[in-house]
């Protein structure tokens, strides 16, 4: 399928490894040139040089921490002509209510949903001027599978599922559409920590977590104009395991 995306411009945080690496890749083998941002740039760098070599497309670095204001409208400011946004910058640690406490919440939330609210913000902004463009987010699914052990982290998806739904309703008056993709469990250098730490253990479905590929292949669907009457939605993509917890 010819997702018509050549020649766009898409933005990719938190795109040093893992979801946002594979979307950036996917992206420009669709003909995309990427904004690569991420706090290191060293392994920025890396993944460009190897987006330029697989698919020749332009991959340009931009360092940044996004959960400071301030470099969310330096980047927003530098490339404010990007049709997609893919917002997937941040981790949010486990923890139960008793053991996280104010600070943690905050730099979580500081870089996940500040950060992609923010960057959100500065952007539709743009993209509203010219009467186009995707904003996509990466949220998860703690949203629904709502576990206490993860209260932080259910807690902000949970609030960026409902911007997203909020404003993707709406945002097609601006010729805008925005939507999420909440992915399972993915097989990241994160997961991998986590299981080996005994953390994660619950029973996965077809036996494995997702690829990294997976999820960035429906964002790129979402992303592109084959998916053009799609908005205001987050798309699961664990699956079936949110599914399932809905009748447990």
């Amino acid at each position: 399928m010819d997702l018509q995306l050549s020649g766009k411009l898409a933005i990719v945080t938190g795109a040093s490894k893992g979801i946002g690496a594979a979307t950036a890749r996917t992206l420009a083998r669709e003909g995309c040139d990427v904004v690569l941002v991420a706090r290191s740039e060293d392994s920025l760098d890396k993944l460009a040089q190897g987006i330029a070599a697989q698919s020749g497309r332009r991959a340009h670095v931009f360092a940044a921490d996004l959960s400071q204001s301030a470099e969310v409208v330096r980047l927003a400011q530098a490339w404010s002509g990007a049709d997609v946004l893919v917002n997937n910058a941040g981790a949010i640690p486990r923890g139960a209510l008793h053991e996280l406490g104010e600070a943690a919440w905050r730099a979580a939330w500081d870089l996940k949903v500040f950060g992609y609210i923010n960057l959100t913000r500065e952007i539709f902004a743009s993209m509203s001027r010219r009467g186009s463009g995707v904003i996509i987010n990466v949220i998860g699914a703690a949203a629904q599978m709502r576990d206490p052990g993860y209260i932080c982290g259910v807690t902000g998806n949970a609030a960026l599922t409902a911007f997203t739904m909020s404003l993707g309703s709406d945002s097609h008056k601006h010729g805008i559409r925005v939507l999420g993709v909440s992915p399972g469990p993915v097989a990241t250098e994160r997961l991998t920590a986590l299981e080996k730490s005994g953390l994660v253990t619950t029973h996965l479905p077809f036996g494995r977590a997702a690829h990294t590929q997976e999820i960035a292949a429906v964002i790129a669907f979402l992303a592109s104009p084959a998916s053009s009457y799609t908005s205001g939605t987050v798309v699961m993509v664990d699956g079936g395991m949110s599914a399932r917890a809905a009748f447990a």
